[in-house]
C-alpha cells in the first residue's frame, strides 16, 4: 500500500480537532434537547461499507497493480447496495456508516463529466448484467462478473479522479475503452428520500410547517418520534392525522392550544429502491467517497424537528454541507414575536421575528466539526460530520510505490482501512485504495519521542561540559 503524505497530515491534524467548532447560542428558545444533526440530515439511505466484493486488477499509472470493483454496503435497517469509488486516494473505512446525499455535498460538485459517470453506471454492470452482450458491444468475446466490475471501475476512475487505469484483463480493457469514449452526461439522479425544511417553529396552538416529503417511493410512512408532548399529533393541511404520504405530500405539527414550551420530531420511512448514481459519503471520519452502482430494496429515513413556545422568539435551526461554498451553512429562523441573537463562530447574528438568516460557516478539506447551538430550558441543536468536498490528489513519493502483499490488520481500537483499488488487504480494512494514516501517526510519535531523547542528551552534554 501507498501513504497519502499530503492529505494524511491534513487528517491528522482535522482528528486532534476535537470541536473544531463551537456556536454557543444565546437563542431565547424554550424547549427539550434536539436530536444530533448531520450535514446531510434531510434523509435517504444509510449504510455501512463492507468489502470490496467482486473485483479484478487493474493497473493505474504510477502506482502499479491495484484491485477494482464493486464494494458491499449494508443498509439500516434493511437492504443491500453496490457501489464504485469516486475517490481512488482516499481510504475506505470498513465498518464505517455512510449516508445517500447529492452530488453538491461531495466531490462531484464541481465535476464537469459527473453525468459520465452516471451514464456508465447505467449501462455497465451491474445494472447490465447481461455480460455476453456487454461484450459485445465493447467488441470482445467474453467478460466475467470481476473483469466487468473492473473494466466499469476503472473508467470511472477516468472521470472521477482523472487517472488512467488499465485493466489487466484484455477484454475488460477494451470494455474500460468502450464505456469511456461513448459516455454522455447525464442528469443528477434525486433523492430516494428527503424533507425540505428540516426544522420549523411556531407558537403554541398552530400547525407547524409544512414539511414537504420527496421520494421515489410509492408511500411513505409517517411517525412522531418517542418523547413527543402529549396531544402533538402530524397532520395534513385539512388537520386530518396523517400516517402515510406520497411524493410532494405536506406534513404538519399540531400543538394543541395550551400546551407547554417544548419540541417534537417527526420520522418519514420508506421501502423503495435508490436511484443509480446517488453518492454515499463518510458521516463521522474521513472515508472514501463512492458511488451507488447496484440496490436492493432498502428502507429509506428521514427526519424532522418542530419548535414552539407560547411567545419570545421561536427559531428553528438547520444546516446542510455547501461544497461549493466551501463550508457548512447554517440557517436560522424565528417564528416568535421577539428578536433573537446567537453567536457563531465569535460573530453574533440577531433575527427579527418572522425573519430567517442563512450563514456559511467556512471549513478546511476533510476538517471534523462539532457544534452546539443552545438556548434556555435545555434547548440543544448539535452538528457534526466531516467536511469532505474533493478528491484526494497525495504528492508523488517513492513511498507512494503500491504493495500487492495484504496490509496487515487494523490496531485494536481502531477501524482502520484502505480505499481505492490498491492490493488487497486484510482484517478490517477495505481492499481498495491508499494506505490508512496509522502507520503516519505511528512514525510520527517515533520522530518525537527521538527529538526529545536527543534534546535530553543534548542538554546533559552541555551541563556536563560546563561543570
Amino acid at each position: 500500500m501507498f501513504s497519502v503524505r499530503r492529505r494524511g497530515t491534513a487528517r491528522l491534524a482535522a482528528a486532534t480537532v476535537v470541536s473544531g467548532l463551537v456556536a454557543a447560542g444565546a437563542i431565547a428558545v424554550a424547549g427539550p434537547a434536539l436530536a444530533d444533526e448531520g450535514p446531510q440530515s434531510s434523509g435517504g439511505a444509510t449504510a455501512t461499507l463492507g468489502k470490496l466484493a467482486v473485483y479484478d486488477t487493474v493497473n493505474v499509472a504510477g502506482k502499479g497493480q491495484v484491485s477494482a470493483g464493486l464494494f458491499e454496503m449494508k443498509v439500516t435497517p434493511g437492504g443491500a447496495l453496490q457501489t464504485y469509488c469516486i475517490d481512488f486516494h482516499t481510504d475506505a473505512l470498513k465498518g464505517q456508516e455512510y449516508k445517500e446525499v447529492g452530488w453538491d455535498q461531495s466531490s462531484l460538485h464541481n465535476n464537469k463529466d459527473a453525468g459520465k459517470i452516471r451514464w456508465i453506471l447505467q449501462n455497465s454492470y451491474p445494472q447490465v448484467n447481461d455480460l455476453a452482450g456487454l461484450a459485445k458491444k465493447a467488441g470482445v468475446a467474453n467478460l466475467t462478473e470481476k473483469t466487468a466490475a473492473a473494466a466499469t471501475q476503472a473508467a470511472i476512475w477516468h472521470f472521477s479522479d482523472d487517472i488512467d487505469a488499465v485493466p489487466v484483463d484484455a477484454n475488460a480493457k477494451a470494455l474500460t475503452e468502450y464505456l469511456e469514449k461513448n459516455a454522455q452526461n447525464l442528469e443528477e439522479p434525486k433523492a430516494s428520500l428527503s424533507l425540505s425544511p428540516s426544522s420549523v417553529a411556531g407558537k403554541t396552538g398552530e400547525r407547524l410547517g409544512p414539511i414537504t416529503v420527496s421520494t421515489n417511493a410509492a408511500s411513505a410512512a409517517v411517525s412522531l418520534a418517542p418523547g413527543a408532548p402529549e396531544g402533538v399529533k402530524l397532520v395534513d393541511k385539512d388537520g386530518k392525522v396523517v400516517t402515510n404520504v406520497a411524493n410532494g405530500g405536506q406534513v404538519f405539527f399540531d400543538v394543541p392550544a395550551g400546551s407547554a414550551d417544548g419540541a417534537a420530531e417527526l420520522t418519514v420511512q420508506a421501502d423503495t429502491t435508490v436511484p443509480i448514481g446517488r453518492a454515499f459519503v463518510a458521516t463521522k471520519v474521513k472515508s472514501q467517497t463512492l458511488i451507488l452502482a447496484g440496490t436492493s430494496t432498502s428502507t429509506v429515513n428521514a427526519k424532522a424537528t418542530a419548535t414552539w413556545a407560547k411567545k419570545g422568539a421561536i427559531p428553528a435551526v438547520s444546516a446542510v454541507k455547501n461544497c461549493a461554498k466551501g463550508g457548512l451553512e447554517v440557517t436560522a429562523s424565528n417564528e416568535g414575536d421577539e428578536d433573537f441573537t446567537f453567536e457563531l463562530k465569535g460573530m453574533k447574528y440577531t433575527i427579527a421575528a418572522g425573519a430567517s438568516k442563512t450563514v456559511t460557516v467556512p471549513l478546511a478539506e476533510d476538517q471534523a466539526y462539532d457544534f452546539t447551538i443552545t438556548g434556555p430550558n435545555g434547548f440543544e441543536k448539535t452538528f457534526k460530520g466531516v467536511f469532505d468536498c474533493k478528491t484526494a490528489t497525495p504528492a508523488p513519493t517513492p513511498s507512494e510505490t503500491p504493495s500487492t502483499e495484504p496490509s496487515p490488520t487494523t490496531p485494536a481500537g481502531t477501524t482502520g482501512g484502505t480505499g481505492t483499488g490498491t492490493g488487497t488487504t486484510s482484517g478490517d480494512l477495505a481492499e481498495t485504495g491508499s494506505s490508512s494514516a496509522t502507520p503516519m501517526i505511528a512514525g510520527i510519535a517515533v520522530v518525537l519521542v527521538v527529538l526529545g531523547g536527543g534534546a535530553v542528551f543534548f542538554l546533559r552534554r552541555k551541563n556536563a561540559a560546563g561543570q
